[in-house]
């Protein structure tokens, strides 16, 4: 199965059980050693659902390698997001998810009920997508735009309890 990892706008892709150079390289770059409890959490962000919540992720690790503690992936998660291999994104009143596209700026659009969430490329431009009126001195290199709506499942149920109700 193919996993797909974003560094500055370059695509690095690897296979499941066999990790190719550029993820090697990643993990050199930032310092950190290539672990089974690494390679589980980047497989679980990439292969079992991205932008999912800790939780997910610490389950899902646990299925690939057995025995993890919440504190291995917790750490885990916040070396690889330091090392800029993970990206975390924190919507409002959600808890953080965690997704392997980094480098590129893009944003997310998420269910207000489900919590789905997809990314959403960058319109127009280049990053950071969005110009400020006024930049008080800072050299902007991102912006974060969530978008928040239903997603098509959501709107089906809602249609369909609309529908019950009205007929009632």
């Amino acid at each position: 199965m193919l996993i797909s990892v974003y560094l500055d706008n370059v695509q690095i892709n690897r296979y499941t059980g066999h990790v190719r150079d550029e993820v090697k390289q990643l993990l050199q770059s930032a310092n950190l050693r290539m672990t089974a409890q690494r390679l589980a959490i980047l497989d679980a962000i990439e292969l079992e659902g991205k932008h999912q919540d800790a939780e997910f992720i610490i389950q899902a690790s646990r299925r690939r390698v057995g025995s993890l503690s919440r504190q291995a992936v917790y750490d885990n998660l916040n070396a690889l997001v330091a090392a800029g291999i993970i990206r975390r994104i924190e919507p409002a009143g959600r808890a953080a998810l965690y997704e392997t596209r980094v480098g590129d700026n893009h944003h997310h659009l998420i269910c207000r009920q489900c919590h789905f969430a997809v990314d959403i490329d960058c319109v127009v431009g280049i990053a950071p997508c969005l110009k400020p009126s006024d930049d008080h001195g800072f050299a902007i290199d991102e912006a974060e735009v969530v978008y928040w709506g239903l997603c098509p499942s959501c709107l089906k149920i809602q249609a369909s309890h609309n529908e019950q109700n009205h007929v009632h």
